[in-house]
């Protein structure tokens, strides 16, 4: 079942700067409370970059300008399908909108397509279906040490997370987003059949988003 209603951001848990772990654990935490399918089958993980590792989304906490701007080099959001037939929701830990927020407002708000971009901004999204993202994914936070071997960003109090094959660290293999992995069309079977059993998902443009998810709401 898909959440209808906000929710209070601070019952889940959030790390600075370390976004792909915050949504493994909010993943987890939607399914097991509840308010996801009890294995996730319904949310989605994306990873949002680019080529350049530059990507400007607005409304973001971390921002110090009055419009919430910010030029990340990649960013992690989940999508929640809605199974009765409503829209999409996004759950973006970093975001200043609803948390939830429906996915056309979220696009709308954040991603801003009405706002034009040099090329080198335009942002891509690795979609991968969460079950396969919990089993898979893998972090020892090395991307966060510097060459000294001091933190960067303090990192999470948790365990870092370890693939169930025993992989420790693949993010890289995540935000690593490149604009020739980009699916032409989003309507073939093909890509659906990728989403739902390949280990990095798949990679699309940011005007392919919500057609995307207009396409597995149709399952």
């Amino acid at each position: 079942m898909a959440a209808t209603s906000t929710m209070d951001v601070s019952l889940f848990h959030h790390t600075p700067f370390y976004c792909e772990e915050n949504v493994y654990l909010l993943c987890k935490k939607l399914c097991s409370d509840g308010i996801a399918n009890s294995e996730g089958s319904d949310l989605f993980v994306a990873f949002i970059s680019n080529d350049k590792k530059h990507i400007p989304l607005w409304n973001q906490k971390a921002s110090q300008r009055a419009d919430g701007v910010i030029l990340w080099d990649y960013h992690v959001i989940c999508i929640q399908t809605n199974q009765g037939g409503g829209l999409p929701l996004v759950w973006d830990l970093d975001s200043t909108l609803p948390f939830p927020s429906p996915l056309p407002s979220y696009v709308s708000e954040t991603i801003r397509p009405s706002f034009q971009l040099f090329s080198d901004y335009n942002r891509l999204f690795r979609i991968v279906h969460a079950p396969i993202f919990l089993r898979c994914f893998a972090s020892d936070r090395r991307h966060m040490k510097g060459s000294d071997g001091h933190w960067i960003e303090q990192p999470p109090p948790h365990q870092p997370i370890v693939a169930q094959d025993g992989t420790v660290h693949n993010l890289n293999e995540y935000f690593n987003i490149s604009s020739s992995d980009a699916t032409a069309d989003v309507r073939t079977g093909s890509v659906k059949d990728a989403l739902f059993t390949q280990k990095h998902g798949v990679v699309i443009k940011e005007n392919q988003l919500e057609e995307l998810f207009s396409q597995i709401s149709l399952q």
